[in-house]
């Protein structure tokens, strides 16, 4: 015949080589892409929760900064006048004891003037004290207080209970509530258990 077959290839040729199944690594890329997003964000998120603590920390200790410098400020302010009012307080004292003097009703009127003047002065120096926080202790009569009043005796007396001020020596000041000078006083001291008769137990 004139026509001629076809030449039949080799069995290896003829089977079609089944292509690499490239479709298994394709389905891996999202899985590994997604994990490594997740641990960028995880990362993200503890870096992001430390700045924040860092940050609420910094915050925190400028705001002791602030409120320590306050505090220091209107402790420098309050006490500002301490030594002053501790030397003042005594011209107060001198002034006190000059009123404390009787002049006899025959005195010359100018000396009247004079002890009059005084106790306008000690009433104008008692308003400037109290503007400034200088409180006066005149405990007289009151329960002798360790904190405030320094004992320079102690008496029998009848008329305070023990441990109360018998006479206050010179008075005590406070500055904005802190003490400034203590009250000198004398304390009436407990009294005595009564002797028992002699032959009783």
């Amino acid at each position: 015949s004139q026509y001629k077959e076809a030449p039949t290839g080799s069995p290896e040729q003829e089977t079609a080589t089944p292509a690499p199944d490239a479709g298994t690594a394709h389905d891996l890329e999202p899985a590994t892409e997604t994990q490594q997003l997740q641990a960028e964000l995880e990362k993200l998120r503890a870096e992001s929760a430390e700045n924040l603590d860092r940050f609420l920390r910094a915050k925190a200790e400028v705001e002791n900064v602030r409120k320590r410098g306050e505090a220091d400020i209107s402790t420098a302010r309050k006490y500002a006048i301490e030594r002053f009012a501790a030397g003042i307080v005594a011209v107060r004292d001198s002034l006190e004891l000059a009123r404390m003097v009787e002049l006899p009703k025959d005195s010359n009127p100018a000396v009247q003037k004079m002890h009059e003047g005084l106790d306008l002065t000690l009433k104008l120096l008692d308003g400037i004290f109290q503007k400034f926080g200088l409180t006066l202790l005149d405990p007289q009569g009151q329960k002798f207080d360790p904190e405030r009043h320094q004992a320079i005796s102690m008496v029998d007396s009848v008329e305070v209970p023990p441990y109360h001020v018998v006479n206050v020596v010179q008075k005590g000041f406070l500055l904005n509530e802190r003490l400034l000078r203590p009250a000198m006083v004398v304390v009436a001291r407990a009294a005595a258990a009564p002797e028992k008769p002699a032959g009783q137990a």
